[in-house]
């Protein structure tokens, strides 16, 4: 059996000019491992972390220059696995004062993507797919959302889905 990798991720949202609540993704450059999908800042608990939410603030300030003092920790969400890699994602859901500049991680990240919350329930956001991953055995139907060309599933996509009908309701502070 593989070991589990411990790993945090920020899911950081703020409101609009127009009062509309904002989603920020991150878009992994292609590589061995997760590569090319869309994703919340994120990654591996390192040594140095004091705590999970430690790794999710350093990951986040690394991959996209979102320094700790914009944002705001509203709640520590439920712990999601991923599908293939033993991954467990520990969310953290956080309200945050966006830079004047994101930075992109040259060779981790590919782009940022700045996302209307509401834009998850249009009817056309969301769909499903047959994907075959290692180590199963059989193709499985996945969900996901649309984000322009790409498509967010897996564990961003479990993260996210719930999420949505109370932040859209008011059920936190943005």
């Amino acid at each position: 059996m593989q070991r589990i990798i411990e790993s945090a991720v920020l899911v950081p949202l703020y409101r609009g000019d127009e009062g509309e609540i904002r989603l920020i993704l991150i878009r992994r450059s292609d590589g061995p491992v997760h590569g090319g999908q869309l994703a919340f800042p994120g990654g591996k608990l390192e040594p140095g972390d004091g705590s999970l939410l430690e790794t999710a603030l350093r990951e986040t300030y690394e991959e996209t220059g979102l320094h700790r003092n914009l944002i705001r920790i509203l709640e520590q969400l439920p712990e999601q696995m991923t599908l293939s890699t033993n991954f467990s994602i520990a969310p953290f859901l956080a309200c945050i004062r966006p830079p004047d500049k994101w930075i992109c991680e040259a060779g981790e990240i590919d782009d940022i993507l700045d996302v209307r919350l509401d834009r998850f329930t249009a009817h056309d956001a969301h769909g499903e797919e047959m994907i075959r991953l290692d180590p199963w055995p059989e193709p499985r139907l996945i969900p996901f959302y649309k984000v322009g060309p790409y498509k967010l599933w897996g564990a961003s996509y479990r993260i996210l889905h719930p999420l949505i009908p109370g932040l859209l309701e008011g059920q936190w502070r943005i």
